[in-house]
Order: structure tokens, then sequence, then C-alpha cells
């Protein structure tokens, strides 16, 4: 179950790469040759709507639940700071390579989104029997994956 569990977490993370920096296109390196365009928002909850606000909290929120299974000898903050650094890691890089806007509300709603996975697995591992839990937070984890991957390919159109 280990090895599963790390394999679609790792899966998982390329995924949310490959979402946030390049918006699900199938030609990564045409977008940072063709892409350029760099903002920057360091004034929190500005600027953005509701809807992204939230978008951002819900992709992280599966990071949070996967890295509970995966890292159970590592405690609760620390991997709440792994996930602040992910998402700054995922901003910083997006200015950099100027493929979107950086902003700073991105990182707090996804550091907030990957904590309520943390919270709700440990919350959850108190009440359940891990392996049961672990099952479920890798299915519904690879069932997320094919479902983003799903509808990249058949419904949405990415234009940069």
């Amino acid at each position: 179950m280990q090895k599963l569990s790390s394999r679609v977490l790792a899966l998982y993370v390329l995924t949310l790469l490959w979402l946030l920096l390049f918006k699900f296109s199938y030609n990564p390196f045409s977008v940072l040759l063709h892409y350029q365009a760099r903002g920057l928002n360091l004034i929190p909850f500005s600027g953005g709507s509701p809807q992204d606000a939230i978008s951002n909290a819900v992709v992280f929120f599966p990071l949070g639940l996967l890295l509970g299974a995966n890292l159970k000898q590592i405690g609760f903050w620390p991997k709440v700071r792994f996930i602040f650094y992910v998402s700054l890691a995922v901003e910083i890089l997006q200015f950099i390579c100027a493929i979107g806007v950086t902003d700073v509300t991105d990182t707090i709603m996804n550091t907030a989104g990957g904590l309520v996975g943390l919270a709700l697995y440990g919350l959850c591992s108190r009440y359940m029997h891990n392996k049961v839990l672990d099952w479920f937070v890798v299915a519904t984890s690879v069932i997320i994956v094919m479902l983003v991957v799903w509808l990249r390919i058949f419904v949405f159109k990415v234009k940069y």
C-alpha cells in the first residue's frame, strides 16, 4: 500500500504542477517560449475573484490528504510548511518564467487547502482504521487525477 500511495502522491504532484504552471497545455515548452505575461500581486485577497481563491484551496486539498497518508512519521506543521513551500515555489516559477500572475493570495489559499486536507486526514484517522483511510485517500486521489486529465482532454480547451 505504501508504494501505491507514494506513486499516487508523485502523480498528483506532477498533475498539480502541470495545472499550475502550464494550465494543462500539451506542449509546456511552447508555453515557456511563447507565453510571456508576468504579473505580481503582493496584496492578499485583492484583484482576484472568490472563485479563484476557492479553486486554489480545492486543488491543494488532496495534497494534504496524500501527505497525511504518506508521511505519518512527520508532524502536522512540517507537512503544512512543505505545502506552503510547494505553493511558494510554483508562484516564484510562474514569475521567473513569465507564465502567469504571481499572487500572494494563491499561496495563502493553496496552503489553506492543504492544511484542511491534512486536518481532515488527522480527524478521520482517529475514527477509521489507517489502512481503510489510506485506501480511500489513494482511490479518491486517483479518481480526481483521472477526472482532471479527462476534463482537460475532452472538455477544456486551454488557450494561453
